[in-house]
């Protein structure tokens, strides 16, 4: 698939490529997570800022909404873009994959991290939105995310807080706001500090890019 958008004459309509390609991911069945969606999850924001933010995959809320970086997470996430004066729609916010990534336990559905193969079959989609949305900054949100944008091989708890060109794009990665929730005590003030500093470095950035556009 070289490229998603065949169905449309070229142009420069960031909403009309955005809006063609999540048609697509709704009707999308190139793994099993389509089996038990609920809704797919495609991104949100600004698609002329120059600064792309993208997380994991949706979980239970993410699904029943069909919007990223809802519930504790997202409300982490929203605090953590106010801190330095932005919000979530200063920002275009997406994820590795596009639908929930979930396994049965105990007769309901909890989340799970999605899959190698998943993952490359969501890919496409992903680098779509890149092509559309022309960020010059994205700021990986864990893990995940950081080995599908930036390197296979990277290390979150040793790579974040650097910078990084990806097909000419600054990337940095963080701890995901998830990974901040489930920490406790002195590794709490520690993961918060660490992501403070790395939002920090991404909004000076993000207020570079910005003064060159105008």
């Amino acid at each position: 698939m070289d490229s998603l958008f065949e169905s449309l004459e070229g142009g420069e309509n960031r909403e009309e490529r955005l809006a063609e390609l999540a048609r697509q991911v709704s009707v999308c069945t190139r793994c099993d997570l389509a089996l038990n969606r609920t809704n797919t999850v495609f991104g949100t924001g600004d698609p002329y800022s120059p600064l792309m933010l993208v997380g994991e995959g949706p979980g239970e809320n993410e699904d029943a909404t069909g919007l990223p970086f809802v519930g504790r997470a997202g409300k982490l996430l929203d605090d953590i873009l106010a801190a330095v004066d932005l919000t979530r729609q200063d920002v275009y916010l997406t994820n590795t994959v596009k639908c929930r990534a979930a396994v049965e336990e105990g007769g309901r559905m909890k989340n799970r991290p999605p899959r190698a193969g998943e993952i490359r079959a969501c890919n496409p989609y992903l680098q779509s939105q890149m092509e559309a949305v022309k960020p010059e900054i994205i700021l990986c949100l864990g893990g995940p995310a950081a080995k599908t944008v930036i390197d296979k091989d990277f290390k979150i708890t040793k790579d974040r807080g650097k910078w990084y060109e990806v097909n000419g794009i600054k990337a940095m990665a963080t701890f995901h706001p998830a990974y901040v929730l489930r920490q406790r005590g002195d590794d709490l003030q520690s993961a918060k500090r660490a992501v403070w500093k790395d939002v920090q470095a991404v909004y000076t950035e993000y207020q570079r890019a910005l003064e060159e556009q105008r």
